[in-house]
């Protein structure tokens, strides 16, 4: 019987991207499973270009040790970290560490440029060490769609195979408060989870694949309404890295609607909505418990236990929803339309 073909769509969040390396860990697991494109934005972006470095290389181990390489060098040792990754507890509320908050602290008096002069960052360090861009931009297995911001215009630039770098991945997890912008072929760019987060267009235009399915980072909602200016603050920071996204599935979802209504679909477009399944991975009740600032936090537990609870929630998903990728969508889209 024939693998399953299904494209991604990968939400940013910081290190929450580790729920979705787990996610992504156990779906490579699953040998009925092939994948044909993934975008991304910010953490999905990272997650997006080292999977496919690691599939391209070494097929599916080769993706799910390059994940765990990559998050493993991103990831900080506390100093008595023994707990082993299949027993490390999701912590109740895992804040930053206390020198990042000094330094989400002075981003409200000074621009990136003025706290770091030399424009360090060690996540460039870590994406030129171990993925080779010369073979991701020549590679034809997996098609690639990152999502960045152009400041100029504030809108989305989607960078494909051929266009992949280590700047361009750089762009898409550019947050401005924190990173001065990244500047490629004369535009200025910044996060891709301003104007989408994820991208959905590029799999329904440039792949075939019927199933998308989404992992999402953000929680769906959040109880209570914040009152003091940190809290409001962070609510609005969440809100418009989300607000993209769900514009987008509602386009989709009246896109959708329309061409299944149509009593003939003679455009190509018209045809593949008629014939496109939604799935979507997501942790809302986990998310929830996690303030915004825990997108910050790099240590070794916390990123540990977000990955198994990626796997787990992934797991679940294929042991409820694996018979109708192909057949329908498990996600409904229908709940946007107002």
């Amino acid at each position: 019987m024939p693998n399953k073909i299904v494209s991604l769509a990968l939400q940013g969040g910081g290190s929450h991207g580790a729920f979705t390396w787990g996610v992504l860990d156990r779906l490579l697991e699953d040998a009925r499973l092939d994948f044909e494109g993934i975008s991304g934005a910010s953490a999905g972006a990272m997650n997006a270009a080292v999977m496919a470095q690691g599939y391209v290389q070494d097929g599916r181990d080769g993706a799910r040790a390059a994940l765990a390489r990559f998050w493993d060098s991103l990831s900080t040792r506390e100093p008595f970290d023994f707990i082993q990754p299949d027993s490390a507890p999701i912590l109740p509320n895992p804040a930053p560490m206390p020198g990042m908050q000094a330094l989400l602290a002075m981003t409200r008096f000074f621009s990136p440029a003025q706290l770091n002069p030399l424009d360090i960052n060690p996540l460039r360090d870590i994406l030129v060490e171990q993925v080779d861009f010369e073979r991701l931009r020549a590679q034809r297995e997996i098609k690639l769609f990152i999502a960045a911001t152009q400041v100029s215009t504030g809108t989305l630039k989607i960078f494909r195979n051929a266009e992949l770098s280590v700047e361009a991945l750089l762009a898409s997890a550019c947050l401005p408060s924190l990173h001065r912008p990244i500047e490629i072929d004369g535009e200025a760019y910044w996060d891709g989870g301003l104007t989408a987060n994820p991208p959905i267009f590029p799999l329904l235009h440039a792949c075939s694949a019927r199933d998308v399915m989404v992992v999402l980072l953000h929680p769906s909602r959040r109880s209570g309404t914040p009152s003091t200016s940190h809290d409001i603050g962070q609510r609005l920071s969440e809100i418009s890295f989300s607000s993209a996204f769900f514009t987008e599935l509602s386009a989709l979802a009246l896109a959708k609607r329309e061409a299944e209504n149509s009593t003939l679909a003679f455009g190509s477009l018209e045809r593949r909505l008629r014939q496109l399944n939604m799935h979507m991975i997501d942790a809302s009740e986990l998310m929830e418990q996690l303030s915004n600032l825990s997108k910050l936090n790099t240590q070794a537990s916390f990123i540990r236990s977000l990955q198994q609870q990626g796997r787990e929630r992934a797991s679940e998903w294929l042991e409820q929803h694996f018979a109708q990728i192909g057949q329908g969508s498990t996600f409904d889209l229908g709940r946007f339309l107002q």
